[in-house]
């Protein structure tokens, strides 16, 4: 139960890594300082889908669920709802490039936007004085 637990931990980690691939750029929106944490995540992102890397969580979900597969623990919450969302079924490369495509295109109007900003003050910084 233990490996399973740990399992759908890392499935959770993945899902919200790949959430802040996808949308982080706009934290950055709010506060820059997230902007050195998102753009390697993206460039990250993109190459896994791009170039079919394998993130290094995928191999570690596998090695936990075999090791849970001698627990006796079937299936779950994790195993249903949140699989299918993050592998789904029929995925193809051409599918991934796509994806990798359309991170490259949200973030990058994100960080236009950002970048044509940069004159302006931050919103956390406006109102304040020195």
């Amino acid at each position: 139960m233990v490996w399973d637990l740990m399992a759908d931990g890392v499935v959770i980690v993945h899902g919200l890594f790949i959430l802040f691939v996808a949308f982080g750029g706009l934290l950055a929106l709010r506060r820059r300082r997230w902007i050195y944490l998102h753009i390697p995540a993206v460039i990250w992102g993109i190459l896994v889908e791009a170039i079919d890397l394998t993130c290094p969580l995928t191999p570690l979900e596998n090695t936990l669920r075999r090791l849970a597969a001698t627990t006796g623990y079937q299936g779950g919450f994790i195993d249903h709802y949140l699989i299918p969302v993050i592998y789904p079924e029929g995925l193809t490369r051409t599918h991934q490039v796509i994806l990798a495509a359309a991170v490259a295109v949200i973030n990058g109007a994100v960080y236009a936007y950002i970048w044509t900003r940069r004159g302006r003050p931050h919103r956390e910084e406006r109102g304040r004085k020195t």
